[in-house]
């Protein structure tokens, strides 16, 4: 049963692990104002076990991500033209293509670049973002179980789409982590669970594209700070976290190879270590640059330095690669000669394309590409799409460090 909710810190310092084994039981309040401690707490309707009932099997698991989702106006008209009433939208048939992919995996992470408008509108694109909430109902039943919050269009409703946002995803049951409507909220990571696995999830991002962050709530949006990475992967690690996986808004749109901010901060965040010589982050996932960039295993810890969008609409000849992205697929086991930590085991790559149509879809290309049920022009076109995608993947040397390319 995979479980999520988020890290929450006490005010002794104490880190409770909804689901997981806790560090000490605290006080908390339900909604009715009676007390319980934090291990007679309830999770998605089921109880939350005591320590001593709490014995996972620990088993291999996968995690899967995807790249930047931004609606531009003709992708949420796309949406509306897909749902059944006037006045509403549905992005489930734009990512029908790749639910399967999502859905299988043990744990699924999207990155949700931009915020929700009112409902009823008016949604904007560039340059800054707003889109309907039904997309969060979209992610949810193409099987997403944590999202990351932080980037570059997180503000750009203002601190009132930031919490709409936060909002809609609490509704659908998606744990986010990476913008915050509180402090508290600001310091927990995103936790997800599988295998027997505690994870969490942190996120990060460059900037804000100038708009600054509210003056009473500098907590807002999380912003790179090399040492508060660090700091916090440790706080995660201390509270029961058997795999910290980051996930990063960096480096420069439209470039390929990684830019000396990302191979700097790469390379830092990679060598972080505990006190027993174990790394503090187990796998870096980057968003941001618009096309696919490559992976690398930096202090043996795999580095994907960016994804490419998930959802995207460009037109322009020149910016096509903007509708290419990769999916990492990670698998985590239990690392035999450290209790209570996982490791990767095998590392994949699928690929993935917004294919204009009509009608708009996305669709995973390396699975499409061999499909005999689909037109050859089609499976040609897939067939290129991947091609493309795995010489940016490939062009640090993955393949030579373990690094797969998948096709289902």
């Amino acid at each position: 049963m995979k479980v999520a909710g988020r890290i929450g810190v006490g005010l002794a310092g104490l880190v409770v692990i909804g689901g997981g084994v806790l560090a000490a039981p605290r006080l908390l309040d339900d909604d009715s104002g009676s007390r319980a401690t934090a291990s007679e707490q309830r999770l998605g309707g089921e109880p939350v076990p005591e320590p001593s009932a709490a014995r996972p099997t620990h088993a291999p698991f996968t995690l899967v991500a995807t790249g930047d989702i931004i609606p531009y106006p003709s992708i949420v008209q796309r949406s509306a033209d897909d749902a059944d009433k006037a006045g509403e939208y549905d992005f489930r048939k734009i990512l029908a293509g790749v639910k399967p992919l999502v859905s299988a995996a043990d744990l699924a992470i999207c990155h949700h670049e931009i915020p929700y408008g009112r409902p009823g509108g008016p949604y904007t694109g560039y340059p800054t973002f707003k889109a309907p909430h039904q997309l969060a109902d979209a992610l949810k039943d193409a099987g997403y179980d944590g999202c990351s919050t932080a980037s570059n269009h997180t503000l750009d409703d203002g601190y009132e789409g930031l919490a709409r946002t936060l909002e809609h995803l609490d509704r659908v049951g998606i744990p986010h982590v990476g913008s915050a409507r509180s402090a508290e909220e600001a310091k927990a990571p995103a936790r997800l669970s599988a295998g027997g696995a505690q994870v969490a999830q942190l996120s990060y991002t460059y900037g804000t594209n100038g708009i600054p962050l509210p003056q009473d709530k500098p907590w807002a949006v999380n912003l790179i700070d090399k040492d508060r990475i660090i700091a916090d992967a440790r706080a995660a690690r201390a509270g029961g976290a058997n795999v910290v996986v980051l996930s990063v808004h960096w480096g420069t749109e439209w470039q390929t190879a990684p830019d000396e901010q990302q191979k700097e901060l790469a390379q830092a965040l990679t060598a972080s270590r505990s006190a027993d010589g174990l790394p503090d982050i187990d796998l870096i996932i980057g968003t941001h640059n618009h096309v696919p960039q490559p992976y690398e295993k930096i202090n043996g810890t795999w580095v994907v330095f960016g994804m490419g969008d998930q959802v995207a609409s460009f037109v322009p000849a020149d910016k096509l690669r903007g509708n290419q992205s990769s999916v990492p697929r990670f698998t985590f086991a239990p690392a035999a000669a450290h209790p209570g930590r996982w490791e990767v085991v095998k590392a994949e790559y699928l690929t993935q394309y917004s294919d204009m149509g009509p009608p708009f879809r996305v669709v995973c290309a390396s699975c499409a590409a061999s499909d005999t049920s689909l037109p050859a022009a089609k499976r040609s076109e897939y067939a290129r799409i991947d091609q493309q995608v795995t010489e940016a993947v490939m062009s640090r040397g993955a393949g030579g460090q373990g690094l797969e390319h998948a096709t289902r």
